[in-house]
This record gives structure tokens, sequence and C-alpha cells, in this order.
């Protein structure tokens, strides 16, 4: 990947607030940067980042401090919104300019909904545009703005689908890095989609044991829930109808150790008494739709699937995977709830995906991806790497996540059972601090 001359940029506002200081910067880039020649500048679209920096430093030592990219996790999840420096933020403000992007497609940049993408035209030109949202794509606008902003190689922070990105950083742009952190994002580099679902679906059968034995009545409540939603239909806020398949997604809330027991103070607002009997009650059927919707996303059920296409079709491979595994069924006696798992009915059940059923697939059908990694350049890596693998994680699985590390040269690995896949939110500092340091050892050693 060859970076370009400096795309149009412009700052539209900068403020402070809480000890930071903002900056809210456009870039205008090309939709597909692998056009051939001129055809790259055909058709442009907006990518936003906002820039946070600790108002410990002056501006001039602002100035000089080098740029730190934190890559969100997703796929289709816009950067954090930080309304002050915490956890992981906290601790990298004290040296570096902090850089959050708004992927393409998400928050401030040029966006992608239910209303945007209709306008694209037939289902086929949607499914080309999205060609254009995956990994590669984001390395390529990340490069472009390094330019505009005048930076050097620079430091990159990938959080579970962001250190996805950062390994086909590492592959197809490693001279725009001076190192690279990850945290429970170390994606298989080869395979079919399937492998990943058959190692989900275990370890959230897993999570959902842990979870009944810490807190037993949940399962009598899951199970109520179930059965009452087989017999009586109930619908959220948005009119679209609660389903079993629809609850059983709140089981988000297990992939973390900092959400998981929320999921209790869920469930326990779950019914209640009217003059024709138990309902689901108006406080539970909110939460639950903030959950399950895909409203404000819905790049993250398009393209979620497609991270893991490399040359051939992922083919709703979520679903077929299910299969194998019956005590997911909705139907099953002791309901097990599910994770971040993507399936057909979400685009006939959700109002917001509804619209996006016929390119969602088209992109499940696709045979052609193109590749996300380098295996060569990857083996011959020589840019410091470190990463978290968390050994109970039911998002990334550990296995694979060992494969992918011993596959990359030079990637050292803090493997922890401390810590589930949202370990930033539960100690981003110290996290941090240590991922930090073990890539700052390596370069030393390197440059000794």
């Amino acid at each position: 990947m060859q970076t370009r001359t400096p795309v149009p940029h412009f700052v539209k506002a900068r403020h402070e607030f809480r000890g930071m200081r903002t900056a809210e910067h456009y870039f205008t880039v090309p939709l597909d940067h692998f056009a051939p020649g001129s055809d790259a500048a055909a058709e442009t679209i907006t990518v936003f980042a906002r820039e946070y920096v600790s108002s410990a430093h002056t501006q001039a030592e602002a100035e000089e401090l080098p740029w730190l990219v934190f890559l969100q996790g997703g796929p289709g999840g816009r950067g954090n919104r930080l309304a002050s420096l915490s956890g992981w933020s906290k601790a990298a403000a004290r040296d570096f300019r902090i850089l959050m992007l708004d992927q393409r497609g998400t928050g401030l940049s040029t966006p992608i909904d239910r209303n945007t993408l209709p306008a694209r035209g037939t289902a086929e030109a949607q499914a080309a545009y999205l060609e254009h949202f995956r990994a590669d794509s984001i390395v390529a606008d990340a490069e472009l703005i390094r330019a505009a902003l005048g930076s050097g190689p620079w430091s990159i922070y990938g959080q579970s689908y962001g250190g996805f990105c950062a390994l086909t950083y590492l592959s197809f742009a490693p001279d725009g890095l001076k190192e690279a952190l990850v945290t429970g994002g170390l994606a298989p580099l080869a395979g079919h989609a399937d492998d990943v679902y058959r190692a989900t679906f275990a370890r959230v059968a897993a999570r959902n044991t842990d979870y009944f034995s810490w807190y037993p009545e949940d399962r009598q409540t899951v199970n109520a829930i179930a059965s009452h939603l087989r017999q009586t239909e109930e619908f959220l806020p948005d009119g679209g109808r609660l389903t079993v398949e629809r609850f059983q997604m709140v089981g988000s809330f297990l992939g973390g150790n900092t959400r998981v027991d929320g999921l209790h103070y869920l469930l326990e607002d779950a019914f209640t008494g009217t003059p024709h009997g138990n309902r689901l009650a108006d406080a539970f059927l909110e939460q639950v739709q903030g959950i399950v919707s895909r409203l404000a996303n819905p790049l993250y059920a398009l393209l979620h699937e497609s991270i893991y296409g490399q040359g051939q079709a992922t083919d709703w491979a979520a679903w077929r995977v299910l299969q194998e595994n019956p005590a997911f069924r909705p139907d099953a006696e002791a309901l097990l709830l599910t994770g971040e798992m993507v399936y057909p009915w979400y685009f006939e059940q959700d109002p917001a995906l509804v619209p996006l059923r016929q390119v969602a697939h088209l992109l499940a059908a696709k045979t052609d991806w193109k590749p996300l990694y380098d295996p060569t350049q990857l083996a011959a890596n020589s840019v410091p790497v470190a990463a978290a693998v968390y050994q109970d994680d039911i998002y990334v699985d550990r296995s694979l996540s060992l494969e992918t590390a011993a596959a990359v040269r030079g990637l050292r690995v803090w493997e922890t059972a401390d810590f589930h896949h949202d370990g930033i939110a539960d100690d981003g500092e110290a996290i941090f601090g240590r991922l930090l340091g073990m890539v700052r050892s390596v370069a030393g050693s390197a440059g000794s």
C-alpha cells in the first residue's frame, strides 16, 4: 500500500474541558483506494477523527507529542466520545496525542444507514459500495490521514475489531507504524468463518454455565421470559416484535467482566403484573431495545461476518454453525443466551435492518473478498507488537489468537485470565501500560 499526496483536511472546532483539549478533524479520502490510476479519485467520502490531548501539556508541548491512533471495535462502531481522560486514555495522554477515528461509514464520517445506503441504487450497487468499508480501506484511510497530519510512523492501539485492523496495517502498510498494541483482537489469518463460530459457540456455552452458577435464580427468569414470548406477543418501543431469538441477544452482556453483572439487573426488571396477568415491563423492553436494535450501527450487522471473508463466501456462518449447537436454538428447554453472532433473521425482525435484507444476503454470498492479511509480510514483521489475549474471551478465541500470534514475527503475547473482552473498560490504564512497556522493551532490545 503506497501513501498518496496528503488529502484535503480541515479542523472544524477546538474545545477544552475536564483536563483535556480536543480538535475535530475532517479528511476527504477516496471511496476506492485500490482503483487503478486516476480512478481512485472519482468518488470521495469524509472520515472524521477527534484529537485528544491532556491539558497538562502546553500547546507547544502537545504539538511535539507523537500520535497514537485508537482503532475501535466493531465493525461499524464509531470512535469513543471521551468525557474525560481516564483508564487507557489517561495513561496514553501522558505521552501521546490520541487520534480517535470514526472509521468510514460511522459517526461523523460519511454515514451508512437504512436511509443513506438505498440511495446507492440497487442491492447489487449497495453491496459493491460496502466492499470499500473493510479493514483494508480503513488502513488506507489512516495512511492518508497520517500524511495529512505530517506524522512519521505512528503508534496504533487496536481493541477487538481494531486489532484485526492492526494486523491488516502490519500486513500492507508497516512502514507507517512505529509500534502496535492489541487487546482482544488477534484475528485468524486464514480459514473459514465457520471455524471462528465453532469456537465462539463453545465459549458462549461455557459462559452461560458460569453465569447461571452465579445467579441461579436467573435460570428460571430466562426460561419464564422465553415461555412468555412463545405464547404472548410483546413489542419493543420501535414497534418491532421481541421474539425469543431476539431476547437471546442479551447474552452480549456475557462478553465482559464489567458488564456481565448488568445482565442480572436487566433480568430482575423483566415482568410487571397487570389485570390480565404478567407482561414484560416497559423498563425492561426499553433496555432490551438498546441491546438488540441495530438502528445506530447497521454496519455491524452487514459486515460482521465479512471481517472473516477472504476469497470465499461466509454464507451466514454463525447461523449454520448454530444448527450444530441445538442448546442455542430458541425452542431449547433451558434457553442459552447468545453472543454477538449475526443471523439472517436479523434482517427480517429488526425494523432498522429490514430495508437492507437483500444487500445482506448478497454480502453473505460474496466469494471474491480480497485478502485482509499478508502472511509473508507478517512472518517477516519488524514492527514491535504486543497483544493481550484473554483466556476466556467469548468473542475472540484464545486458541485462534495464539495461532495468529505465532505467525507474526516478534509479536509478544500477554495471556491473562483476569479480564474478558472488555478488559480495557475494566483496568485500561494498567493494560495499556503493560503493553506499551512490552513493545518498548522489544524496540530497546532491537536498538541495543
